[in-house]
């Protein structure tokens, strides 16, 4: 018998959360023969991130039992089950944790979803939630709430449930969760912000061993020491001390986390890669004169455009991008079918392919879209979110080549470039770098880019 369930946490302190919402469905390998669903009073304030992740707040709940007036029925729908959940590691440490402050020594073994998948649909190239039910045409409706995940979860659970034929799998993957209260890590999480920047741990010899960056750094610590993977457990057992850099921007997240591997190269960021980028957005004039725009994988010998995280990505900027400068389909490489392009037919295009546009106009287009994504010889501003309200993030870009990052006031005036170089933190220039940036410029519609004239 199984107990598959969900949990919805307030986030928050690390062993300090509370639920929010809980869903159990008592699965008998063949069908669901009992559930339970139910809001909960975690009597505590609900992290923001997870108010905007959920949709609960702390009024929902204002009416709903509080866990010791619900954790009877959980006894009794959980018995003589194996606890299933999606991360079983997370769910059962909250509910675990929840059942100790009422004194009760709640113990199930439990298998993970997440674990079972990677073992029996290794080809799958997500194992989150969501990613991997919508690969699989299983139905997902009120992701990230509790009932909503967990029916999901269910499915999932049948898919797998078939797949392991010889039931080896199943059997070997039962665990006892045991969660133990660690007072090191629990004293490491208190003072780490709900806020987007970089994180940086210490072993016991003050050694950097790691640096990451998140849009939630306590979510992701927190991540890091509920884990259970080789790598994991061999940073909760050395990190002694951790550091945080609140940047208010992901853009300058990922330069930082860029700038301080490469410079100080922590021994668990050894596969942190050289190179983050696959493919890249190459011109190419034909016999005729016309540019083509190329999308092909990175080759640092050739001068790009733009680059991308993957082949995918390229393809759809390649797509958007053809669609809204009326790009001829063939030039794209979206088209590679003999005479005119699809758009042509559908008088969506100027014909560029057989000739009916020429190329002056045409290539004005094209040399329009490189001038935009491409800082190539330029100087050049990029504001965007600072790290508190009233304040700007800012990253410049001198003749092509960028060169830091820095904050500034809403009342500050940054008129001349001396002023800008006294705000900003020198950082040095690669691919990568180049990359972060031109990759926030394609997405980040509220990002700023301000042309600056030369000295």
């Amino acid at each position: 018998m199984y107990a598959i369930l969900d949990i919805e946490s307030t986030g928050g302190k690390f062993n300090e959360e509370g639920i929010t919402e809980i869903a159990i469905y008592k699965f008998d390998g063949h069908q669901v023969v009992d559930q339970f669903i139910s809001l909960i009073n975690p009597e505590r304030e609900i992290d923001e991130y997870v108010v905007k992740l959920t949709g609960i707040t702390s009024k929902m709940l204002q009416n709903a039992p509080k866990f010791y007036e619900v954790a009877k029925r959980i006894v009794e729908i959980t018995k003589d089950c194996i606890v299933v959940a999606h991360n079983a590691q997370f769910d059962y440490r909250i509910l675990s944790t929840e059942f100790a402050r009422l004194g009760y020594p709640f113990s199930r073994q439990s298998l993970c979803t997440v674990e079972l998948s990677q073992k029996l649909m290794p080809e799958q190239p997500s194992h989150s939630l969501g990613k991997l039910v919508r690969s699989l045409g299983i139905p997902i409706a009120d992701r990230h709430r509790a009932n909503g995940d967990a029916l999901a979860t269910v499915e999932l659970f049948k898919l797998l449930l078939q797949r392991d034929l010889d039931k080896e799998i199943l059997t070997d993957n039962v665990k006892n969760l045991e969660v133990k209260f660690n007072a090191k890590l629990h004293k490491l999480m208190l003072d780490l912000p709900s806020k987007i920047g970089v994180y940086y741990m210490y072993d016991k010899e003050s050694t950097l061993i790691s640096i990451g960056k998140s849009k939630h750094i306590k979510k992701r610590v927190n991540q890091l020491f509920t884990g259970t993977q080789k790598s994991q457990v061999a940073l909760q057992n050395q990190v002694e001390r951790i550091s945080f850099e609140i940047t208010g921007s992901e853009m300058i997240a990922l330069l930082l986390e860029n700038e301080e591997i490469r410079r100080h190269k922590p021994k668990f960021n050894r596969a942190f890669k050289k190179q983050n980028y696959t493919h890249g957005l190459y011109p190419i004039t034909d016999d005729h004169g016309y540019i083509h725009l190329k999308l092909m994988k990175a080759d640092g010998r050739k001068r790009h455009i733009i680059t991308f995280t993957n082949k995918d990505s390229g393809k759809s900027f390649l797509k958007r991008i053809t669609e809204t400068h009326g790009l001829c389909e063939k030039y794209t490489g979206i088209y590679t079918e003999k005479g005119c392009c699809n758009k042509y037919s559908q008088q969506e295009c100027g014909g560029a392919c057989i000739g009916k546009e020429s190329k002056d106009v045409y290539n004005d287009r094209v040399r329009a879209i490189i001038e935009k994504y491409t800082f190539r010889n330029k100087n050049a501003l990029l504001v965007g979110y600072g790290r508190v309200t009233g304040e700007k993030s800012l990253v410049l870009i001198e003749e092509g080549k960028y060169k830091g990052f820095g904050f500034f006031k809403l009342n500050h005036q940054i008129s001349s470039m001396k002023i800008i170089r006294s705000l900003i933190t020198q950082m040095e220039h690669s691919k990568n770098a180049q990359h972060i940036i031109q990759s926030e410029m394609r997405r980040n519609r509220k990002l700023k880019v301000l042309e600056l004239p030369s000295d």
